[in-house]
């Protein structure tokens, strides 16, 4: 699987607020939230953002932000028909390389707590922080001398 993380740019926005809605707009619903489209545009300008590629075509994104101890994972989706391949995973072991990289000891997310993407974070080292009515807080260690 020749996969690999490219930037997005303001073009890639569009598709990138399109599949973000279409996998998100579920869990909203369920919690009785409202989604909005504002929001996603003006998050988009002060975080990175990368595509998900292989072999020239777009799987997904992956939308980040730090602090100084970790790296954030704000956004990771994938078209639909791209799931269940390992993608996933491989964009979250890459991501945990990025932390290392940055010398940041966390990768912490948030997912929504019928989301079962919670299973995929697991198996990929995330703990459960914490929760609260709609969201579950993960972290996982990448670095342990760093902490």
């Amino acid at each position: 699987m020749p996969l690999e993380l490219v930037a997005a740019s303001d073009a890639h926005l569009t598709f990138a607020r399109d599949l973000t809605r279409r996998a998100m707009l579920p869990y909203y619903r369920e919690f009785d939230l409202l989604w909005i489209e504002d929001a996603f545009d003006e998050a988009w300008g002060w975080r990175e953002q990368w595509l998900v590629v292989e072999q020239g075509e777009v799987l997904g994104f992956c939308s980040l932000s730090q602090d100084r101890q970790a790296l954030f994972i704000r956004e990771l989706h994938l078209l639909p028909e791209h799931r269940g391949r390992g993608v996933g995973g491989w964009v979250l072991e890459q991501l945990a390389g990025w932390a290392r990289a940055r010398r940041l000891p966390l990768l912490r997310l948030m997912v929504f707590r019928s989301n079962p993407a919670r299973g995929l974070y697991g198996r990929h080292g995330f703990v459960e922080m914490g929760d609260d009515e709609c969201f579950v807080r993960m972290q996982r260690c990448v670095d342990e001398g760093a902490l």
